[in-house]
């Protein structure tokens, strides 16, 4: 599993990238809104930490770019804007988690697993009804075997 973290206080990046390869997760880290963005957008991530208050561009700019170009891979915003006003507007614009700082590495590591989970549900390529199967990727229709 492949994780990126936007996150400019080098210290608290350093204790998240440990922490998690500590548990085998591939780590990459932006310490700038550009860099995040850029990473987000051409790399392969299963889970993107971001903080909001990051240097050339904010989080909730980064979070909306990637929803807008169709990134759905899921997002937990890492910040220590504590008021309930914006971890609704983080929740809203597309975030799938939200988790204040300070924060216990225990709960962040919790809070990984479970958003990694929620992105591994299976997705089914067939609709079966009776013996009528239809594929949704090559777009086949079988009845009874037969196509």
């Amino acid at each position: 599993m492949r994780i990126l973290v936007v996150e400019d206080e080098k210290k608290v990046a350093g204790f998240i990238k440990k922490g998690l390869e500590e548990e085998t997760y591939a780590v990459d880290i932006a310490y700038d809104g550009e860099d995040g963005l850029h990473l987000g957008l051409e790399g392969q991530y299963d889970l993107i930490i971001l903080d909001i208050m990051l240097p050339k561009i904010d989080g909730l700019a980064i979070l909306s770019q990637l929803r807008d170009q169709g990134r759905d891979v899921p997002i937990l915003l890492l910040t220590a804007k504590d008021a309930v006003d914006d971890r609704v507007a983080g929740l809203n614009k597309g975030a799938d988690d939200y988790l204040t700082k300070p924060f216990a590495f225990s709960e962040l590591l919790a809070r990984v697993r479970v958003l990694l989970r929620r992105g591994k549900a299976e997705v089914k390529t067939t609709l079966q009804i009776s013996d009528l199967t239809l594929d949704l990727v090559s777009h086949n229709v079988n009845r009874g075997g037969d196509e």
